[in-house]
């Protein structure tokens, strides 16, 4: 793929984006505009499956919607609010942990910017990004791991880390496409783009894939 096919694959997927019923477009109707929310599921998703994410992260926002709500709950609803994500127990902790550091350095108030968020303990560049282009609608490119997974296989890309896949990016796609290019890409790899196994005969932007096509050429 190259860097001008770019706007045409994305318009396919946007269409077909609704038709995936993958567990992303759920989490993202329920955090969208909002930054604790993009935030706090977020976190959750780290080490977690991404139907797991979407269910606890449902339940969770019904209870808690500020870093206030956080610190009003015990510990022990909080670790059963979010359980089974991963590591639910060093979750709530650090959680409370960042209520905390929220209303004391920002009043209350998640950071609106990259270098005021990377200032939140345990917070790294995808996590910021996600909470940018999510919570505060701002362009920004959260690379996780559909996100290189896909970049690469497509051949838009040749990075081995996913830091190295969000500069490449930047340098490659207009600004108009950072925002909403982790949420395709990510619900594309949940359900046709798979680690294993990808669904290539389902896919309707093969024709752009180098891996398709060196599989073609291969068989």
């Amino acid at each position: 793929m190259k860097p001008q096919d770019v706007p045409k694959v994305l318009s396919i997927m946007e269409e077909q984006y609704p038709s995936w019923h993958a567990p992303i477009v759920k989490l993202i109707a329920k955090k969208r505009k909002d930054p604790f929310s993009a935030l706090v599921c977020a976190l959750l998703s780290t080490r977690t499956k991404d139907e797991t994410t979407a269910q606890v992260c449902e339940r969770f926002l019904k209870r808690v919607n500020s870093p206030e709500d956080l610190l009003e709950i015990s510990d022990k609803e909080l670790e059963n609010l979010i359980y089974p994500v991963g590591f639910y127990r060093n979750k709530a902790k650090h959680l409370k942990n960042l209520a905390y550091q929220i209303i004391e350095e920002f009043e209350g108030k998640v950071p609106d910017s990259l270098e005021g968020l990377l200032k939140l303990k345990g917070v790294g560049r995808k996590v910021a990004n996600i909470v940018l282009s999510e919570g505060f609608g701002k362009p920004a490119i959260a690379v996780d791991v559909h996100v290189h997974r896909i970049s690469n296989r497509w051949g838009l890309v040749k990075t081995k880390r996913p830091e190295e896949t969000e500069v490449a990016l930047m340098q490659l796609l207009p600004v108009e496409y950072w925002k909403d290019f982790n949420r395709l890409l990510v619900a594309f790899g949940q359900t046709i783009c798979k680690p294993v196994k990808p669904r290539c005969n389902d896919c309707t932007i093969r024709e752009w894939c180098d891996y398709f096509l060196q599989s073609s050429t291969r068989s």
